[in-house]
């Protein structure tokens, strides 16, 4: 028996996902850590003109770039992820 697609798929178009933009990351020695302060600058290990990972629970589904609208941060989705991968 093969697993066919949800005949109505109005039924899961309104549930919640956590959608979830990484921008970078660094590793720091604890005692860096505690020493952060307002004002600390933290580098993260992306240049600046990489491209940010979007995430759905957990799962890669598009890059983008980082842009500023009114006083927000926003993402422009420049690839979007396709396909299927075992895991």
């Amino acid at each position: 028996m093969s697993a066919s697609p949800p005949q109505n798929l109005d039924l899961v178009l309104d549930v919640p996902v956590n959608l979830t933009i990484e921008l970078g990351g660094c590793q720091l020695p604890m005692r860096e850590v505690l020493q952060l302060n307002v004002g600390s600058v933290v580098q993260l290990d992306k240049p600046a003109d990489a491209p940010v990972d979007l995430t759905v629970n957990g799962k890669l589904i598009a890059r983008g770039e980082v842009v500023v609208i009114e006083d927000r941060f926003g993402v422009k989705i420049t690839e979007v992820i396709t396909g299927s991968h075992p895991g």
